[in-house]
């Protein structure tokens, strides 16, 4: 195993201290494998905080700034954050208008947080609310999950959610977003290779030189089925047409998309993929307004790809528009 690391077990540790050396917004809470913004917490607004395993760098915490996130917990590679870790985030997110808390679709996470906010709420009186992505169209349970993994449409959920307490919403509405976006999105990966975990040093999952896995998660997982290598049209048009079906879009609709890199692919090979999404998009009578291609949900060297899906409306839209200044996505006005 050839990775940039010194001990496998401070990983976490040495990501989080050079991340907050890069990026001025950011501060780590002292003791905690959390980060917040600079200013957290920010008077008037409610908090949208989030977290989960490390390796899916910039998830979580490359999406805290203006108009996204206040706080990001880190658990170690693959695993959840603790809940008095996930409590002491919240409360220190907490601006006097409550937190609102964005969780994949995980056991850990969920039990976690779950257990995190009725601490927040008993020890400081915290107001919270949350709500569970699970866009994943690829499995209805999994090794982790009881129902449908939370992947990389949870990226568009952080957006609308940190869009809307930027403009001073309450929680209720901030729920009311968060819940239609998690509505309308649907994703589904492949990997080209297993992922290599730094304490573990070898594959979490055996693939053949001429083997791909379709349906993958996230955490190493295999996929749903294992077929001979396809060509990037082959694979697109295999994950299009998955999450299409899911979401039953009607032809005139208006999307937006996400071809998320796994960690390990090139930018050109995304692009190539993200050619014969839209020309598949254009066929079904579909209008994207807006594609995103580079790595926003990683599951850390994995080659291969997902595409996302989501079915936009106007008050999405102007909420996926809306300024926003993080270390992992940049939205600029006009």
């Amino acid at each position: 195993m050839k990775k940039l690391i010194n001990e496998p077990r401070a990983v976490v540790d040495e990501m989080l201290e050079g991340m907050v050396a890069a990026h001025s917004g950011l501060r780590r809470l002292e003791g905690t494998e959390v980060v917040v913004r600079a200013d957290a917490p920010v008077e008037g607004k409610v908090g949208i905080v989030t977290g989960g395993g490390s390796g899916h760098e910039p998830t979580h915490a490359g999406y805290i700034g203006d108009g996204m996130l206040d706080g990001a917990a880190a658990g170690e590679v693959f695993t959840s954050p603790t809940a008095d870790q996930l409590s002491e985030m919240i409360q220190a997110c907490d601006g006097g208008e409550g937190v609102f808390c964005v969780v994949k679709n995980y056991e850990g996470d969920v039990m976690n947080f779950e257990t995190a906010i009725e601490m927040a709420e008993m020890e400081a009186d915290t107001d919270v609310e949350y709500v569970v992505v699970d866009d994943d169209v690829a499995v209805e349970d999994s090794l982790y999950t009881s129902g449908r993994r939370g992947v990389a449409g949870t990226i568009f959920v952080h957006k609308v959610a940190g869009a809307m307490a930027h403009r001073g919403a309450d929680l209720a509405e901030i729920e009311r977003v968060a819940e239609k976006a998690t509505d309308r999105v649907g994703t589904m990966g492949m990997a080209l290779t297993s992922c290599v975990t730094p304490e573990k040093g070898e594959p979490t999952f055996d693939l053949g030189e001429d083997e791909i896995e379709l349906g993958i998660g996230i955490h190493g997982e295999p996929g749903t089925e294992r077929t001979e290598t396809m060509s990037a049209d082959e694979i697109a048009q295999r994950l299009t047409e998955a999450v299409l079906e899911d979401l039953d879009l009607e032809s005139g609709a208006e999307v937006a998309t996400i071809v998320n890199g796994m960690g390990g692919t090139p930018l050109m090979e995304l692009y190539v993929v993200n050619r014969r999404l839209q020309e598949l998009l254009e066929d079904r009578g579909l209008e994207t307004w807006n594609t995103r291609v580079g790595d926003y949900m990683t599951s850390l060297d994995m080659m291969g790809c997902s595409i996302t899906v989501l079915e936009l409306d106007d008050e999405l839209k102007e909420l996926l528009a809306a300024p926003a200044e993080t270390p992992g996505l940049t939205v600029t006005e006009g």
